[in-house]
């Protein structure tokens, strides 16, 4: 299908699905349809979690340590201070809901349908990455009661741990229901715009969830037979993600059809820089530029003028208004092609590709650092080591390919992590060999998937230093120490909030069930800090 006319189904997709009688869907058009058919519904509603994919980027980017502000900028009250209100972040939840209502309308209408088991079983795996979200980003959250429609429309809190343990085994069904499909119809490349119909990896891509939840509830004390069970009964032969989960319906440069991310941190179509408020942080900026690791096969296509002298490069910090670098003048630090006027944006490498990039929701790196993780814990078979390197690798190769996911010419993955590994040669957290401890091997693994999530699943690497205490922060150090705001009020040692709050629209349309947390007290169930 062309990609223009993908876009118009899009369209009429996302216009033909609103209906009234869904949680938090508050805004109704007597005028518009009220069904469409589960093979319309599912691809707009896997492009709007890959649009998802990247407000959380931008949510943990700020939180992780990843962004800072730049010079000459005000108006981010709460965030430099974290003394945040109902109000920050209410469109995660929202959006996140109303995109769950997509994925339940599905599986409503193919649940039990011969031909449409693939379509079911896409669609409750999709709802296991929403409710994860959810729960990592706010814990205890609506989830039993939350898509009843007319019946759920002040639904209970259920408990967060639960919530990952029924996620789990919603997962184990979606693969079964995929092996079990009777002459199914066959996703293909305009029904389905993260695998294009490929069964096997969308099996892979659950496996991989699976793994994700399970290491994430391993440092907990009362889930420990559940963890344990479900590992040994994890499909080793089936395995996990081996290449990006990339979501692209067909992203060009139109106003409304660009790439979310690009959207937002790039350029608008018109040519106009799209954000010219944030910059990367000292500490994000140090594992690339030497302060902390040298990197510079990554740091070169991420960073723009990485490799110059003379370019002014971050010393700021989450916070820092009086000695923050102003952005470069017509560039988005994340950007590293060339800019010469409105007309003549040329697609680059790195985190910012160009308009018609796909939409990571997942990354294979990702995928490695989990079993490296669980391997070192004795929960898969395998060399932890092995799955340590591979993951570089994937992060080489994800930031080398181009907007048609090809790895860029004059670029060599092998090479450029050779190199890597000897520039840091004395360093654990490169050369996992050296760690002489279990936690020496967990801090480099978790350091090494805090970097490969730079600004693609920057949520990703907050929620694992939530859960570790990985990569190390000093929040008495200098910026390239210290992953926390300099105004921040907490009194955490790390200086650091542990959540955002429940949303202002829970007040309104929920408040028998609402309950005000703190930020800097209040944990998230596998946070052990």
């Amino acid at each position: 299908m062309k990609k223009t006319s993908l876009y118009w189904l899009l369209t009429l997709v996302a216009l033909v699905t609103s209906s009234c009688d869904n949680y938090l869907d508050i805004n109704a058009n007597p005028n518009s349809a009220i069904s469409a058919s589960a093979q319309l519904v599912l691809p707009q509603a896997i492009v709007s979690a890959a649009g998802l994919s990247s407000s959380y980027n931008n949510y943990g980017a700020h939180f992780g340590g990843y962004m800072a502000n730049a010079g000459g900028f005000s108006g981010f009250g709460n965030l430099l201070n974290y003394n945040l209100v109902t109000g920050d972040y209410n469109g995660l939840w929202v959006n996140t809901y109303d995109n769950l209502q997509d994925f339940k309308y599905v599986i409503d209408q193919t649940e039990g349908v011969e031909g449409q088991g693939y379509f079911n079983a896409t669609a409750k795996i999709m709802t296991v990455l929403d409710f994860a979200r959810l729960v990592d980003a706010f814990g205890n959250v609506p989830y039993s009661e939350a898509l009843l429609g007319n019946a759920g429309r002040t639904p209970k809190y259920d408990d967060a741990a639960t919530i990952y343990q029924d996620l789990v085994v919603k997962l184990d069904a979606a693969i079964a229901a995929i092996d079990a499909a009777k002459f199914p119809l066959a996703l293909n490349s305009s029904s389905d715009p993260l695998f294009k119909g490929n069964m096997t990896t969308w099996k892979q891509f659950a496996n991989t969830l699976k793994l994700r939840l399970l290491i994430r509830m391993s440092g907990v004390s009362a889930l420990s037979s559940f963890v344990t069970t479900k590992f040994a009964a994890l499909d080793k032969t089936l395995g996990f993600l081996t290449t990006d989960a990339i979501v692209n319906p067909g992203y060009i440069k139109q106003d409304g059809k660009q790439n979310p991310t690009w959207g937002t941190w790039g350029y608008t179509v018109a040519g106009a820089l799209a954000n010219s408020s944030r910059i990367p942080t000292q500490f994000a900026f140090g594992f690339y530029k030497g302060q902390k690791l040298t990197d510079t096969g990554r740091g070169t296509v991420i960073y723009k003028n990485f490799a110059s002298t003379t370019a002014p490069t971050p010393i700021n910090q989450l916070g820092n208004e009086s000695n923050a670098p102003a952005i470069i003048a017509s560039y988005s630090t994340w950007y590293t092609g060339t800019f010469n006027s409105a007309s003549s944006i040329t697609d680059a490498l790195g985190v910012l590709k160009g308009p018609s990039m796909g939409q990571p929701i997942m990354l294979a790196s990702e995928a490695y650092f989990l079993q490296a993780e669980a391997q070192l814990k004795g929960y898969l078979p395998g060399t932890f080591a092995t799955s340590f390197d591979q993951g570089i690798t994937q992060s080489f190769t994800y930031l080398y390919k181009d907007v048609t996911n090809v790895v860029g010419a004059g670029k060599n993955v092998t090479a450029d992590v050779a190199t890597y590994k000897t520039d840091n040669a004395t360093s654990y957290l490169v050369n996992i060999a050296l760690a002489t401890t279990n936690e020496q091997r967990l801090e480099a693994i978790i350091t090494q998937k805090y970097i490969a999530l730079n600004m693609i699943n920057s949520e990703e690497g907050w929620n694992e230093y939530r859960r570790t205490g990985y990569p190390k922060t000093d929040p008495a150090g200098n910026g390239y120490t210290n992953i926390a705001s300099n105004k921040s009020n907490s009194t955490r040692p790390d200086k650091l909030p542990t959540r955002i709050l429940y949303p202002s629209s829970e007040q309104s349309y929920n408040a028998a069930n609402f309950k005000a947390v703190n930020q800097f007290a209040d944990l998230i169930f596998w946070d052990p800090n």
